[in-house]
């Protein structure tokens, strides 16, 4: 049977409606993103470390659409945590946004070392009360952060943006959330387009006359995450939207979800990784990394 639209929505814990289907922004441009928006994408995601909320709200602006309809997700980046950094963090986004109010706003990484993601929550959670952040949420986070905050606060994520493609499937995550009723959302979805070469995911891709983006994103979006890809070419946003009018069978369900494996994460480990790492830094680190690997 299928089933969805790319305006279908999902309800977060805190009834807030959110699309299901998004797209992601970094490394884009204005142009790009109006692409998204023209194909009928409602879900935009940035951050502050994407040094690219400025024109996200121009786009958003020059599309025509009211502000209501656009869901605009961004971030606190690592260096502004902390209760009043954070607080400060938000007014800088929303003026490069150039917006009063966001949808959805995440921590980006927990920074454990640091331990001040519980008073970026609690800044966090009085701009949620104070009306100009509709939902809250956090990004890269392990079950045992957010049950830290789930002891220590008062409102529970309503996200956790995670890396969660066929080969990296943060399976124990996604079940404590939806234990907790706490919606996961996926970033890098397509692993940056190595879906591509995948000969399983060929395979499969032939029997449903589909790519093999196309099925990673039916899969994920069968599995009930919210769905958050980027690219950098129009045909290419265009191609992924055409998900809905096919479903993976059971048998190719369980064959995906068989790709996963730990040496499949191709962003940084949330344990690791320190608040002076900013985007260029992990870029970097990757490519060494993926470098050595090559010459194993």
């Amino acid at each position: 049977m299928w089933e969805g639209t790319i305006r279908e929505t999902v309800r977060l814990n805190n009834g807030v409606e959110m699309p299901r289907f998004g797209f992601g922004t970094v490394f884009t441009n204005k142009d790009i993103i109006r692409w998204a928006i023209q194909y009928g994408l409602r879900n935009i995601d940035t951050a502050t470390d994407y040094d690219n909320e400025d024109i996200v709200g121009q786009a958003v602006k020059e599309s025509g659409l009211k502000r209501e309809e656009v869901f605009i997700t961004t971030k606190v980046w690592n260096s502004s945590q902390g209760y009043e950094k954070t607080l400060a963090a938000f007014e800088y986004s929303l003026k490069q946004l150039d917006t009063d109010y966001v949808d959805l706003y995440l921590i980006h990484w927990p920074c454990p070392d640091n331990d001040l993601y519980i008073d970026t929550w609690k800044a966090m959670e009085k701009l949620y009360k104070d009306g100009r952040i509709r939902a809250i949420g956090v990004s890269n986070f392990y079950p045992e952060w957010i049950e830290r905050i789930k002891n220590e606060c008062e409102i529970l994520p309503a996200i956790d943006q995670v890396e969660y493609h066929p080969f990296y499937q943060q399976r124990v995550i996604k079940e404590y959330c939806d234990r907790e009723g706490i919606q996961m959302e996926a970033f890098s979805p397509l692993c940056q387009g190595k879906v591509e070469d995948s000969f399983v995911l060929k395979k499969i891709a032939a029997k449903y006359g589909k790519t093999c983006s196309q099925v990673t994103l039916r899969f994920l979006y069968q599995e009930n995450i919210v769905i958050m890809p980027r690219s950098t070419k129009e045909w290419r946003i265009k191609q992924n939207l055409d998900i809905f009018d096919f479903s993976l069978d059971d048998e190719d369900m369980e064959i995906i979800r068989s790709l996963s494996t730990p040496q499949g994460r191709i962003n940084m480990d949330p344990y690791t990784f320190h608040e002076q790492k900013n985007l260029k830094d992990q870029i970097k680190e990757r490519e060494e990394r993926e470098k050595q690997q090559k010459n194993q």
